[in-house]
């Protein structure tokens, strides 16, 4: 292969790795105050049953793997959800790729460690619904959305990861049925070095070359949480 064709492979490669596949990029701003709330309805979430699922993106390839709830409660009014918020487990993160028990560990350590999460510093990240805002089927674009799930509504949110809050909006997919109620999500993509999360960053970092892992790291929901309470509050 003369060099040319090298050149031309090596940015094809470059760019399938920094694009993000049709998925949708959040909008993130500075963190909103969340004012009171008056629910009647109150859920608290299966944590057996919810999972987050993660992807890293780098010129090689992808990583692939899952990251647990600690907690979490959701408010509703008139069957709408309202507010609420949930707490990760930062310690829990595993990985679904390698098989190799050795170089599983070497991966997961090194996401526990300050060169990413530093969870045995902050071992909790939280979010926290500001607004929901129901969206028609026509106000979304198919095209732009990772997966194959239909969303109903525009979630935004405060995430607080390693002592750092933003503001976020994400599309999910909402169902209550009677005391049961479900939230997923597409795959969708948050830029990590906005919550300081900046190891082998290529914005950062520009002499790392090809070396790089992406900014944007893919992110889906799966949520499910029961009424365990019914009575009028405000909060």
């Amino acid at each position: 292969m003369n060099i040319f064709w090298k050149t031309i492979a090596f940015a094809i490669i470059i760019a399938l790795a920094s694009c993000v596949s049709g998925g949708k990029k959040t909008e993130t701003k500075d963190a909103e105050e969340v004012g009171s709330i008056k629910y009647d309805q109150i859920h608290e979430i299966n944590t057996d049953l919810s999972i987050i699922t993660w992807e890293g993106f780098k010129p090689t390839g992808t990583h692939v793997g899952t990251i647990a709830f600690k907690n979490g409660e959701l408010m509703f009014w008139e069957g709408k959800l309202i507010g609420g918020s949930f707490t990760i487990d930062m310690l829990s993160i595993v990985n679904d790729d390698l098989t190799d028990p050795e170089m599983n560990a070497k991966l997961v350590n090194h996401l526990l460690s300050s060169d990413f999460f530093e969870a045995e510093t902050y071992p909790e990240a939280m979010f926290e619904i500001t607004k929901v805002v129901e969206i028609e089927p026509t106000q979304v674009d198919l095209s732009k959305e990772k997966g194959d799930i239909i969303p109903t509504h525009a979630i935004s949110g405060n995430l607080t990861l390693k002592d750092v809050t933003k503001n976020l909006t994400f599309h999910a997919n909402l169902s209550l049925n009677g005391s049961d109620f479900s939230a997923q999500t597409n795959q969708f993509f948050i830029d990590r070095v906005d919550w300081n999360v900046r190891y082998g960053s290529k914005k950062l970092f520009a002499e790392l070359k090809d070396n790089f892992i992406n900014d944007e790291m893919g992110i889906s929901i799966n949520l499910v949480s029961k009424e365990v309470d019914n009575e009028t509050e405000s909060n």
